[in-house]
């Protein structure tokens, strides 16, 4: 006999395992069905390792990198990676198990299988011990992406890594290349450079971190160098053979054919929507030439009943973005009216940390709008000089007629937690005198948000305004 549930959720990541929950908080009969395990990619095999070790390879590095100028000196100072690998393991299965006890408080069940839908209305769930049948009202789909691979390079979980290969090494490579200088490929390459690997990035494009502006790249870019990274841009991996000391990779540059000899290859070239045994054909579901899902504003497929949500409806492949579009699919089902998701953040946690929401100053003009533009740098804030954290900048952007905040980016450090101040104002629409009203703790990095905004009409009071030419 069928299985019957009001709304079927597929995939347990961010996206599925928050939609679950928000379900059952509206009194839907949900039923969760997770192939792998309960939090999907980014709990196990991405945004949370990764920061984990991010974090630990910054408590090895920064005793060596405070020797010189805060006068202390070390000596004997090691990392057993094993040890740091176990302790990760420990905080991600943490994770886990608290998704699980969300699930079963919100009486949302959950079933370990791969699911495939046979109509719009019927899924088949295989499982370990065979197959189960699950009729439904209402679907959501949140099977996300996988890392998207090249000619030359096939992930063997040995040699060519995916993050998650990468994630789980139970030690530090000597020397490592990274294929792809986008997100993820920096953020790994960081850390394991921290450790003392040799790291080379090998990027296509004119620049490391593709589309974002190069003035934020600018403070990464000193970093990596001092870090002994080497960056090529405008190359293209092209294969790669194995030699007595490790691997051999032949990359195209703009100066002729190189190679780069490494331990380990990370492939980090983008990712691809897990749309395929779906069975979305079977129950009517379009896709986009990419195989993304295609959906409106309130989530809903081709097919009205069924939603879908997260990376696999397309980019930007965001775990934040996903949990807010399932929230929205999830309200859209219970029969709110929904309004869509709003400026989506983006952080990057590399060294200086960079983060960013709302529309740059080009994405203004474009409306036909005058944006202008403060800038605050960290230099002359006494939280960073004090913590020797100097690097980057607070930048405000707002429209010239309304002073209206309209987008924020930082570099530096703690990017990626000072940026909610500038998601909130984006959201509220607040303007730039909205914030220099807003009393800040001293000393504080997120008082620097205040200068950034006063900056946009040369009322800082912390900066000289710059000098007319």
């Amino acid at each position: 006999m069928a299985l019957s549930t009001e709304v079927l959720v597929i995939g347990a990541g961010p996206g599925g395992y928050v939609g679950a929950i928000k379900l059952g908080k509206l009194g839907k009969k949900t039923l969760l069905v997770e192939k792998d395990k309960l939090g999907g990619e980014c709990l196990n095999y991405g945004c949370i390792p990764s920061k984990a070790l991010i974090h630990a390879a910054d408590e090895y590095y920064r005793p060596k990198a405070a020797q010189s100028s805060l006068g202390m000196s070390a000596s004997g100072l090691g990392i057993d990676w094993a040890k740091v690998q176990a302790w990760k393991n420990g905080v991600v299965g943490g994770f886990v198990r608290g998704i699980a006890s969300l699930e079963k408080g919100n009486k949302v069940d959950v079933l370990a299988g791969t699911a495939r839908l046979t109509g719009p209305n019927s899924a088949v769930i295989a499982k370990a011990d065979g197959e189960e049948t699950v009729e439904f009202a209402h679907a959501l789909i949140s099977t996300g992406t996988r890392p998207a691979e090249i000619p030359g390079f096939s992930f063997d979980g040995e040699f060519v890594l995916s993050s998650k290969e990468a994630l789980e090494l139970s030690e530090a490579p000597n020397r490592l290349a990274v294929i792809g200088g986008g997100v993820i490929g920096l953020e790994i390459g960081t850390f394991f450079a921290k450790l003392g690997t040799k790291v080379t990035v090998i990027e296509f494009m004119d620049q490391v971190l593709p589309g974002v502006s190069s003035e934020m790249v600018s403070p990464v870019l000193r970093s990596l160098q001092k870090l002994g990274v080497e960056i090529l841009t405008k190359s293209q991996a092209l294969g790669y053979g194995k030699t007595g000391s490790g691997l051999s990779v032949r990359v195209k540059t703009a100066e002729g054919e190189k190679t780069v000899e490494a331990d380990k290859i990370l492939l980090s070239v983008g990712r691809v929507p897990i749309t395929k045994d779906l069975g979305l054909d079977a129950a009517g579901v379009e896709t986009d030439p990419k195989g993304h899902i295609k959906v409106n504003a309130r989530y809903q497929t081709s097919v009205s009943h069924i939603y879908a949500a997260g990376d696999v409806v397309g980019a930007p492949y965001l775990a934040h973005k996903a949990s807010q579009e399932a929230v929205v699919a999830a309200q859209a089902i219970a029969g709110f009216q929904t309004h869509g998701i709003g400026a989506v953040p983006w952080t990057i946690f590399t060294d200086p940390e960079i983060a960013f929401v709302g529309e740059t100053e080009e994405q203004i003009r474009a409306r036909r709008r005058e944006p202008i533009v403060g800038r605050f740098p960290f230099a002359a804030s006494g939280r960073a000089q004090a913590v020797g954290k100097p690097e980057g900048f607070y930048k405000v952007v707002a429209d010239k007629e309304t002073r209206e905040v309209l987008g924020v980016a930082i570099v530096g450090a703690s990017a990626s937690d000072l940026i909610g101040e500038g998601c909130l104002a984006v959201k509220l629409k607040a303007t730039i005198e909205d914030i220099a009203e807003a009393i800040h703790p001293h000393p504080t990095l997120c008082e620097s948000i205040v200068d950034a905004a006063e900056a946009c009409v040369g009322q800082a009071l912390h900066i000289l305004p710059p000098v007319k030419r």
